[in-house]
């Protein structure tokens, strides 16, 4: 069978989406899974916005696939699912990602068949087997189906115990996109998934409910096999926490010697797993290790308790030393509280210059759904629009008049980055683009266009009247 699978547009509102812009590891995994028995393609909208209508002409797909990953994909998957019904009506669409598969009610659509709820390589393998041979899909675990009168769902699926068994991801569906993939200004860049799943319970994140609590992790020898056929000179590990198993991230680092592999990598790290171990980033540091993300989230120990995080501030500060002593300088994010008058904005920025900070990013504390913090605060919300739960704009009350609670949000942004430092970088990459004897995709434009728009809290604000339209995509999706 031919299955097309998709990766949403993103939207044009200020966002973190448009720092960065990786490859769609998810439903590469997903096609991975099916290539071997079926004919698959993938489209990724960000780079072709205007390309499904002809791809539906060209490939004509028995199935399509869309990832609905974040929350902010929800109408855009919702809209490609009505285009590609109205183009076929006998085509199967199926939706999957982290919010489908903890809130497949907004997915109830006539023009949606089926939501993949959880890990899909095995679902959409089954569900597929299961279509061609005819058989009922209430028989095939892991999916919720849209039915005339209401969503089914064919029960849990048991997570797969053995990730070293998962096939590689399929790169080979998106070898002529590969060159526009990017991490802030690292371009280009791979990804590579090790583990799935965390151990914490933090109140703003979703991820360990959509593994079930549980961690599980690809061994070393699986891992380095994968990175050897990536080609791309920088990686970007996706796990939440790549320190999970500190004696595992020294057997990779110890393979990746042996190997002579040379890339350049960038991981998540918890603090607290920095501290215990300063060892692992030294030895990490020598193998081309350059950029570590840690969820610093506050400057104050009382509000980080409130995030269940259980962490504390002085391993931020300590583990901010450790990489610092490796000479690598962290790129640390705080979640900005919709509560914050100006005097704890003003603290926030006091402890960014006293730690004196080159690459702070700034999220406003957003109920994401299937988050703890979404069950407690559902009914504050201001909107319940998916466009802004992008964690840049507020969807809670805040305490400060909306104008002045994003004009301290962008001040935020304009002393961290500001703007004569964004100007000399335009200008650098300009000059390297202008006497390189290669064509280089203009990524650095889109971020430090972002950078500039960090800055300007007009910019929020305008977003509330273009955002508004932007549910009208999935209007026409009736529900069922």
């Amino acid at each position: 069978m031919r299955i097309l699978l998709v990766q949403p547009n993103q939207n044009q509102a200020i966002g973190l989406q448009h720092l960065s812009q990786v490859e769609p590891l998810g439903l590469e995994m997903i096609g991975g899974a099916l290539q071997d028995q079926h004919e698959v393609a993938l489209l990724d909208l960000r780079l072709q916005p205007d390309a499904l209508a002809d791809t539906l002409t060209d490939f004509r797909p028995h199935l399509v696939g869309i990832s609905s990953t974040f929350t902010t994909d929800v109408y855009r998957a919702l809209s490609i699912a009505e285009e590609i019904k109205e183009f076929h009506p006998h085509t199967f669409v199926f939706v999957g990602g982290h919010h489908p598969s903890l809130r497949p009610s907004d997915f109830r659509c006539p023009a949606i068949d089926a939501i993949v709820v959880g890990e899909g390589e095995a679902t959409a393998r089954e569900m597929i087997d299961c279509l061609a041979t005819g058989c009922d899909l209430g028989s095939v675990p892991g999916l919720v189906l849209n039915r005339p009168e209401g969503q089914q769902s064919t029960g849990e699926r048991p997570q797969i115990k053995n990730l070293d068994t998962l096939p590689y991801p399929a790169r080979s569906l998106t070898r002529s996109y590969r060159q526009h993939y990017y991490l802030v200004l690292d371009n280009p860049i791979a990804s590579l998934e090790t583990a799935r799943g965390c151990p914490y319970r933090c109140r703003f994140c979703s991820v360990w409910r959509f593994y079930r609590g549980r961690v599980r992790l690809k061994s070393s020898k699986r891992v380095v096999e994968e990175l050897k056929t990536i080609e791309e000179p920088s990686v970007l590990f996706t796990d939440d926490n790549f320190l999970t198993d500190f004696s595992r991230a020294e057997e990779i680092a110890r393979l990746i010697q042996k190997e002579n592999i040379r890339k350049r990598y960038s991981i998540q790290a918890r603090s607290d797993a920095i501290v215990r171990h300063p060892e692992i980033i030294a030895q990490w540091r020598k193998v081309g290790l350059e950029a570590v993300l840690i969820g610093f989230e506050k400057p104050d120990q009382k509000e980080l308790d409130a995030l269940n995080k259980h962490n504390s501030v002085e391993n931020n500060e300590r583990a901010l030393e450790v990489c610092r002593a490796n000479g690598i300088e962290p790129s640390p994010s705080f979640i900005v509280d919709p509560s914050y008058d100006h005097s704890d904005f003003a603290t926030l920025r006091a402890y960014i210059r006293r730690l004196k900070l080159k690459h702070p990013a700034f999220t406003v504390l957003t109920p994401l759904p299937g988050t703890v913090l979404f069950d407690e605060m559902q009914g504050l919300l201001t909107t319940t629009n998916y466009e802004l739960f992008d964690v840049v704009h507020a969807v809670l009350p805040t305490r400060l008049p909306l104008p002045e609670f994003y004009d301290e949000l962008a001040s935020l942004w304009r002393e961290a980055y500001p703007r004569w430092g964004l100007r000399l970088s335009w200008i650098y990459f300009f000059l390297r683009d202008l006497f390189s004897q290669k064509s280089k995709p203009d990524y650095w434009k889109k971020v430090l266009t972002e950078g500039f728009r960090f800055g300007n809290a007009r910019t929020y604000l305008k977003d509330w009247a273009y955002i508004q339209t932007a549910k009208g995509m999935a209007q026409k999706c009736v529900q069922i």
